[in-house]
């Protein structure tokens, strides 16, 4: 059985270096996979974040100012999950890490629909870790996508399957808006709908094929320490890059409705410019991985911090509505081009069998980090007002765009200098 195999996978390597195309549609149809499994996860995140806030405040019945823990809770539960989940994926393999996820969500979407049914914030609480956690491994899938794709489609398949996200847009809203009142209890549908969501993204990552790491590349003597790895210039660009734009993204569309409403506009102003902005972070997603291949990853950084600190530019120049809304949207290009730059680049700073532990790592600084900003940037906002919150993003946008000009320009003569010695 063994000689079998073996001759098996002797005859699969001969047909794909004979034939490549056959290689590249197996490629091709795991990252739509994967770009579903993306669009449905968003799709349940949008849900969440449009609904467990209001459920908060419903439960609760004095302290109202406790009605975003649930929220909050749910981005500590995805920072803490991150590296668990990318060691239990690379011991297990994705497929499993990512149906293991898909079930732990399930079980959340059924405690919080009992505890909202019940009238218990703590349990809802709970379900909302449970929920968190899946965020967790979910976050892997644009890194599942470079696991199956080739060297030079590398950058395009993390930036469609991202590109799924856009679907969430729609869907999410639709979800949570059909699905509120269709239990005697308000919003616990919403909950049981998110049941069948989470079923379904386990039931679409059991068909793709994920390569998994063998026990020989698991155990391998070859593996640097992560200091090592961590220590690399283009280690350290990649996660600020992803981590800083990220942070400054999602501080600034947190605060929008606040400070928008602060200024005299309504819900409804607020909430086309926050729905404007989202489509700005993924339609560009579609293209992304084209000019990733035609001009450099670098070059897509800078461009990205660019955007990002135009943004700011715009929000500081005025608080018309037209200042909220071409800002927003300047800003979640910006964290597109950082995000997906920021993770292609992160994939040319490991050996495949130090993956699980640097995309950990990676993963728990941006998430570790985004938890934070989702826990304090109410506050600050309260706190300082919005030109204050955006003049405190830019120093963030100033690091990324020094340190990708330097591995752009300065990097690039190091090496050169070190060629010639």
């Amino acid at each position: 059985m063994c000689l079998s195999y073996a001759t098996f996978e002797f005859v699969r390597a001969g047909i794909r270096r004979k034939f490549p195309a056959m290689t590249t549609l197996s490629v091709r149809r795991n990252v739509f996979l994967l770009a579903s499994c993306q669009a449905l996860f968003m799709t349940s995140t949008s849900a969440i974040i449009s609904t467990a806030p209001i459920v908060g405040g419903i439960l609760l019945i004095d302290e109202k100012s406790l009605a975003t823990l649930p929220l909050a809770l749910q981005f500590v539960a995805m920072a803490l999950t991150t590296i668990p989940a990318s060691l239990y994926m690379g011991r297990f393999g994705r497929k499993v890490g990512f149906i293991t996820g898909a079930s732990v969500g399930a079980c959340g979407g059924a405690l919080g629909a009992y505890a909202i049914t019940q009238g218990d914030f703590v349990l809802f609480c709970v379900a909302s870790l449970l929920t968190g956690s899946f965020n967790g491994f979910c976050h892997y899938f644009r890194f599942a996508a470079a696991d199956v794709s080739t060297p030079e489609y590398r950058s395009k398949a993390i930036s469609y399957v991202l590109a799924g996200s856009i679907v969430a847009a729609v869907l999410g809203p639709t979800l949570a808006r059909n699905t509120a009142e269709i239990m005697p209890v308000q919003f616990a549908g919403v909950y049981l709908a998110l049941i069948g969501v989470y079923l379904i993204v386990g039931c679409v990552a059991s068909f793709i094929d994920i390569p998994k790491q063998t026990d020989e590349q698991r155990k391998s003597v070859d593996q640097r320490q992560l200091f090592e790895i961590a220590r690399q210039p283009k280690f350290i660009i990649a996660v600020c890059a992803a981590t800083f734009g990220y942070l400054v993204m999602s501080f600034l569309m947190t605060v929008t409705p606040i400070a928008m409403g602060g200024c005299g506009f309504t819900f409804s102003d607020s909430s086309y410019v926050i729905q404007a902005h989202i489509i700005g972070m993924y339609a560009p997603a579609f293209v992304t991985g084209h000019l990733i291949n035609r001009f450099g990853v670098n070059n897509i950084l800078i461009i990205g911090s660019i955007l990002c600190g135009a943004s700011i530019v715009i929000h500081l120049s005025g608080i018309g509505f037209i200042n909220f809304l071409s800002g927003l949207v300047l800003v979640g290009i910006g964290w597109n081009f950082l995000f997906t730059g920021g993770t292609t680049l992160l994939t040319q700073t490991y050996a495949p069998e130090e993956k699980a532990k640097v995309q950990g790592l990676n993963d728990f600084c941006i998430w570790g980090t985004i938890s934070i900003g989702a826990v304090t940037s109410g506050a600050v906002q309260h706190s300082v007002g919005w030109s204050a919150v955006n003049l405190v993003m830019a120093p963030l946008v100033l690091i990324v765009f020094a340190t990708t000009v330097w591995l752009r320009f300065g990097g690039r003569r190091t090496r050169e200098d070190k060629s010639a010695a």
